[in-house]
């Protein structure tokens, strides 16, 4: 028979991050895809998969998270090497999806980079595409192949209930984000407030008005990402203002750029609660203020799932 894989199940992995691959693969009971990558002393991207993946349903894992153009050519050129290499199906697992904010334009002359990107996932070979909180949900429609867009909520959820946390309140930073937060006040049975904020001039200090009641609660504040920290840190010292008791966040990906590791080890807030889609940054990797939970059990069984061909909607009914 020799080495015969049609229709196994494959999973390979970029660099970003290799330990949640790792972790899925653990979950899902399989090993690692053997590959190598490395860079031409130009920085040019070399991949090599090491082994038989002809007919397989091969998934390749990889968040375009800093450095993201780096990471994202290099998710390319793996699955063009799988695409040459007769992989029966490629799904393109992005933990992360960078260039999400981008989703439409805002003012005149701007690109919508997330279309672009869909579309060069595509155009590179991507059968399907497997991700978690997407920024916007209408990204969606950017691709023309299937794509399953997993929610961190229930793993969050989850461990926010653990807390049993008095009086909690849930935040949502601005108005964009109010249904993700009346999804999570919903689930834990708490009240929602809503910061809204205004900048009456070009760079100059936002009006960060609370709509709802804060004082004396436990306020958490819910977003899919945090960057700089920067709303974040505005954010808690109006709510502290306003008299809550003390002031939390969670979000999917922790993006953590910039100034981020600075402001978070500086600031009144007590704790933010982070998924794994994107390593964290050597910086703030010993916080004690930083609680990272993991999604590889949430991937691996989608994984699972589409490869088995059931349902992964069911995941979180």
């Amino acid at each position: 028979m020799g080495d015969n894989r049609n229709g196994r199940v494959l999973v390979f992995s970029g660099r970003a991050n290799p330990k949640l691959a790792e972790d899925i693969c653990r979950y899902m009971n399989v090993s690692l895809g053997k590959s190598q990558i490395r860079d031409f002393s130009d920085q040019e991207i070399f991949v090599k998969i090491d082994e038989n993946v002809r007919g397989g349903d091969v998934f390749v894992i990889q968040s375009t998270c800093n450095p993201g153009n780096t990471n994202l050519m290099e998710m390319l050129v793996m699955i063009d090497a799988l695409k040459r290499s007769s992989a029966k199906r490629i799904t393109a697992v992005l933990p992360y999806y960078g260039y999400a904010r981008q989703d439409r334009k805002v003012e005149p002359r701007v690109p919508i980079t997330a279309k672009l990107v869909a579309k060069i996932l595509e155009t590179a070979g991507t059968d399907r595409v497997l991700t978690v909180d997407l920024h916007a949900g209408q990204i969606q429609g950017f691709f023309n192949v299937p794509v399953d867009d997993l929610f961190a909520m229930n793993v969050l959820v989850k461990y926010i209930r653990d807390l049993n946390l008095e009086n909690l309140i849930v935040i949502s930073p601005d108005a964009g984000g109010v249904e993700r937060a009346r999804a999570f006040a919903k689930r834990l049975n708490a009240s929602l407030a809503i910061i809204d904020k205004r900048r009456e001039v070009a760079n100059e200090a936002k009006a960060m008005n609370i709509i709802g009641d804060v004082k004396g609660k436990v306020a958490f504040i819910v977003d899919d990402m945090i960057d700089t920290a920067g709303t974040l840190m505005e954010a808690t010292n109006a709510l502290l203002k306003e008299g809550a008791k003390e002031v939390h966040a969670c979000c999917s990906h922790p993006v953590f750029s910039g100034p981020a590791a600075e402001r978070i080890s500086g600031s009144p807030i007590k704790s933010i609660v982070a998924t794994n889609t994107i390593p964290l940054p050597e910086a703030l990797s010993s916080s004690p203020k930083i609680k990272i939970l993991s999604v590889a059990p949430l991937l691996g069984e989608a994984i699972l799932r589409i490869h088995r061909e059931t349902s992964v909607s069911s995941l979180f009914d």
